[in-house]
């Protein structure tokens, strides 16, 4: 004797196993929108922090100038000069641009009280084109 046993198609634990591609379509591009969000974060942040290294070492060349000035008399004719008398321990890389030599000079007018001190470097200014995160431009900081 045989049982009318019916089959259904579509019902039970087995149906629901898989995703549909509209699901997969939506947590793919889910993801991608917040990897993408996460991206811009992480360059952000980079390049904050190479903002921050150069303003630090703007004002610890500056600093390194103005201790000269007070202990010399007179400016520093170059960087290499605050390395060599030991008021730096090395002139520092330019982080925007990854280089030592694009540092821009602002040279010192001429003492009238002390003619024979010369000019020398009264300030130090990043040499890097564009503009940082806060809309002035690095060759003003």
């Amino acid at each position: 004797m045989v049982k009318n046993v019916r089959i259904l198609r579509g019902s039970g634990p087995r149906a629901q196993g898989g995703f549909t591609l509209i699901e997969l379509l939506i947590v793919i591009t889910l993801i991608m929108i917040l990897a993408g969000i996460a991206l811009v974060q992480y360059t952000n942040s980079v390049q904050s922090a190479k903002e921050t290294v150069l303003k630090t070492d703007l004002f610890r060349m500056r600093d390194a100038i103005d201790q000269y000035y007070a202990d010399k008399g007179r400016y520093p004719q170059s960087l290499e000069a605050l390395v060599s008398e030991r008021y730096m321990r090395e002139v520092p890389i330019d982080p925007i641009t990854g280089r030592r030599d694009t540092w821009v000079f602002t040279q010192s007018d001429p003492d009238p009280s002390n003619p024979s001190a010369g000019t020398g470097i009264y300030d130090v200014k990043s040499g890097a084109e564009g503009v940082g995160l806060d809309g002035t431009r690095y060759s003003t900081w």
